[in-house]
């Protein structure tokens, strides 16, 4: 690949790492293998690099260059691009994509691109400013960019935008001997990765699918729809890809066809990229609970990640004002018996992790549908059982040491009872929190800690330090 030329000051500059990499280096954080890398790669060492990562995995290249800094990402792309293929881009996080992209030349890119099976490349360029997209599709074949821009025009995160256009199809009144025949004929251009062959009516509706290991152990003779598959069933083209991904889940499917408004055969979805949005989803999950967003990622910037945290930590702060409140109602209680300052934070401690037990398990079972309304009470009372149990054990236990360490029978009664109260409201909290946002369409994950947080604070505080404004002055 042909390069500008550069200035001795330019090469300097450009050959010194990054404060973030220089202290890497100094430190050693770097593996060996890395650092072979980076070094081939500030010395334009074009052959070492190529021996270095010709023989790795697309998606092991893809994490090296998430891990590597900005400077030297640029220079490793400008010295390799040309090696970088269109398995590559699919693996790289999107917010590294766009930079690999801006830094390939046009001829690197369509080379690329031009081997993907059409729902990569939705998913390459769907996320791209306008004017990367159109680089992209300008450098396919005239069918595929009709496909490509046909599955952009669908809803995002639909069934539209994960299935892949092409697609093994015959009529429903072949044989094994004919498929077989279809398949191997001269310049037939099957896709590289396929498990059905769907079978079609003459209005191009799918009337079921036959496995490949199915058609290579029947005679030819066989009819097709002989053998077709049980697990057969059909998405429509505007499926919310979570809802696809759980079907291929519930039903232990390997591929599913895609149909229109019409129940004419489109395209098909398959496994891998069904469990692609499954973990997805379940990483989003993860990160909404923490607070922390749901698109937060190592490769971020400060700024990036200080946007994405700053509101929930926001939220965090009032239900931390609305939690003072409460303990400034009891400032003379307090005042007289500082032992409640002392044992207080373990009330709403212990119900603050107990609601996190609870609001967990709830919104995993919302998201995987095991909650449903048919047995959304037998739920709620074993989350309030589970709460009750743990809140009376631990009572026990709290008791004994409020009175041994404060030598107050009374003050370990207090301390145990404001702990069976917390308790069993934060297994209720946990689980009726999540349920009601689910019910009015708000996202359990990303509202529900900040709620339960709130609940169990400030029970804890008003139940402990009410208990002691009754029973102890």
């Amino acid at each position: 690949m042909s390069r500008e030329p550069i200035t001795d000051a330019e090469e300097d500059e450009r050959l010194e790492p990054l404060p973030e990499e220089r202290e890497e280096q100094e430190y050693g954080l770097q593996t060996p293998f890395v650092q072979a890398v980076l070094e081939a790669t500030f010395n334009d060492d074009t052959g070492t690099l190529s021996e270095l990562l010709d023989p790795l995995h697309a998606a092991d290249i893809a994490d090296l260059l998430e891990q590597i800094g900005e400077g030297p990402r640029r220079e490793l792309i400008l010295l390799w691009g040309e090696n970088v293929d269109g398995e590559i881009l699919s693996e790289l996080d999107e917010t590294i994509r766009e930079e690999v992209i801006g830094a390939l030349s046009p001829e690197a890119l369509t080379e690329a691109v031009r081997e993907l099976d059409s729902d990569d490349v939705v998913d390459l360029v769907e996320d791209l400013e306008e004017e990367q997209q159109e680089a992209i599709l300008e450098a396919l074949p005239a069918a595929d960019r009709i496909a490509v821009e046909e599955a952009l025009s669908w809803p995002e995160e639909s069934a539209g935008r994960l299935m892949q256009r092409e697609v093994v199809r015959a009529p429903e009144h072949w044989d094994v001997g004919q498929m077989i025949d279809f398949m191997r004929a001269e310049g037939q251009e099957l896709p590289e990765q396929f498990y059905h062959v769907i079978l079609i009516d003459p209005k191009m509706h799918p009337v079921g699918y036959v496995a490949l290991g199915r058609i290579l152990a029947s005679p030819r003779s066989t009819l097709l729809s002989d053998i077709t598959e049980d697990s057969f069933r059909t998405v429509p083209v505007d499926q919310d890809e979570g809802e696809v991904a759980y079907a291929f889940n519930q039903y232990h499917l390997i591929s599913v066809p895609v149909v229109d408004h019409s129940d004419r055969l489109v395209g098909v979805i398959t496994i891998d990229d069904a469990m692609s949005v499954l973990d997805l989803e379940a990483e989003e999950d993860l990160l909404r609970l923490a607070g922390v967003g749901d698109e937060s990622r190592v490769t971020d910037s400060v700024w990036e990640t200080t946007k994405l945290r700053f509101p929930w930590l926001a939220v965090n702060l009032v239900t931390a004002i609305l939690a003072s409140l409460v303990i400034d109602q009891f400032e003379a209680v307090i005042a007289q018996l500082v032992a409640l300052a002392v044992l207080m934070p373990i009330v709403a401690s212990m119900g603050g992790n107990a609601g996190t037990q609870s609001l967990t398990v709830a919104v995993r079972a919302i998201a995987t549908k095991d909650l449903t309304g048919s047995n959304v009470w037998r739920v709620i009372r074993r989350e309030a059982a589970v709460g009750l149990v743990n809140g009376l054990a631990f009572a026990v236990l709290m008791g004994l040491v409020g009175w041994f360490w404060f030598d107050t029978a009374m003050l370990g009664a207090v301390l145990a009872l404001a702990m069976i109260i917390n308790l069993l409201v934060a297994g209720l909290a946990g689980i009726l929190v999540p349920v009601l946002l689910d019910k009015f369409d708000i996202d359990p994950a990303l509202a529900s800690g900040a709620f339960v947080t709130t609940v169990t604070d400030v029970v804890g505080f008003f139940a402990f330090l009410g208990l002691a404004a009754v029973m102890l002055l």
